[in-house]
């Protein structure tokens, strides 16, 4: 019998399988699909302080093997989002779920924490100071290690729940981000955002996004996220949430080796509604393929030779 069955910071999880931030809405969009009890927990989208439409119009360009997506944080607002959406959400979902919050200040991060802080169907804040689609926040706060520290100092001491660090790729050494937040207070660090990338249109001889550069997501980013989860995991010691191209059952025993103690799906929702159902499904064979009885056990297990 498989072992299926991971823990974050104390919370137990079914399964590793938790759908990645953008990519799953509330959640409960997806109810219609499959039953959405079978994931490991859900990182819900992305929220700010005040309702944002996001970007123009297009947002969305396609890449060899992924995509580049410049939406812009579009959301409700953390009020609605407390109001309307998760209580929709509870209605076809039982478990403790991610909160993604992001600002545009200090100020906007410990606001919208301390609100869902409060929120009984949230188990852990996930503080994105790592998102490259909007200006004068986001990504500007995760590409400097003295920043990053500042958010994570101020969430913490103004909320309860473990608070994990999202942190992007564009930077010359994550690790040196990472070991910022975990002296700050982090309980533990998700990894990685998306990649900047752009693309032309050769009719227009235009970029094809409006916001000119965007996210850059899908397996073509696979190997790139499993090397910085694999450097921070010996860089600090808290856990992990290892995502960034991840498509398969074989691609979570191998974000897990690298050292994540549980996995996020991103862009493979977009293609495939049913992604997340199918890896959990997977899982179990995989994992007697490789002769692995329980999940837990592999965590970091790439690092033992």
């Amino acid at each position: 019998m498989t072992d299926l069955s991971v823990s974050l910071s104390g919370i137990k999880l079914d399964n590793p399988v938790i759908p990645a931030s953008g990519t799953f809405g509330f959640g409960y969009e997806f109810s219609d699909y499959y039953d959405i009890n079978v994931l490991g927990s859900i990182s819900f989208k992305g929220t700010t302080r005040d309702a944002r439409f996001g970007n123009p119009t297009p947002r969305i360009a396609e890449i060899p093997s992924g995509l580049i997506n410049s939406v812009g944080l579009q959301n409700p607002g953390v009020e609605a989002v407390i109001s309307n959406e998760l209580p929709r959400l509870a209605k076809c979902f039982n478990k403790p779920l991610i909160a993604n919050i992001s600002g545009f200040s200090v100020e906007d991060y410990v606001y919208c924490a301390q609100r869902l802080d409060g929120v009984k169907q949230v188990g852990i804040l996930e503080i994105n100071i790592s998102c490259p689609n909007v200006h004068g926040g986001g990504m500007s706060f995760g590409t400097s290690p003295e920043a990053a520290a500042r958010v994570t100092r101020a969430v913490k001491a103004a909320v309860k729940k473990p608070v994990y660090i999202k942190l992007t790729p564009n930077v010359t050494d994550i690790t040196e981000i990472a070991r910022a937040v975990e002296d700050a207070g982090a309980d533990g660090i998700s990894m990685i955002n998306t990649l900047l990338g752009m693309r032309i249109n050769l009719k227009t001889k235009k970029p094809t996004v409006a916001n000119t550069k965007g996210g850059m997501s899908g397996p073509c980013i696979f190997p790139l996220a499993l090397r910085m989860v694999y450097e921070v995991y010996e860089a600090v010691k808290i856990p992990i949430i290892g995502m960034g191209g991840v498509s398969s059952a074989e691609d979570v025993i191998e974000m897990m080796l690298a050292g994540a103690g549980a996995v996020q799906v991103g862009a493979a929702n977009l293609v495939n509604p049913c992604a997340c159902f199918d890896i959990i499904r997977d899982l179990p064979q995989a994992m007697s393929k490789y002769g692995i009885e329980n999940l837990k056990d592999i965590i970091g297990g790439a690092h033992n030779g």
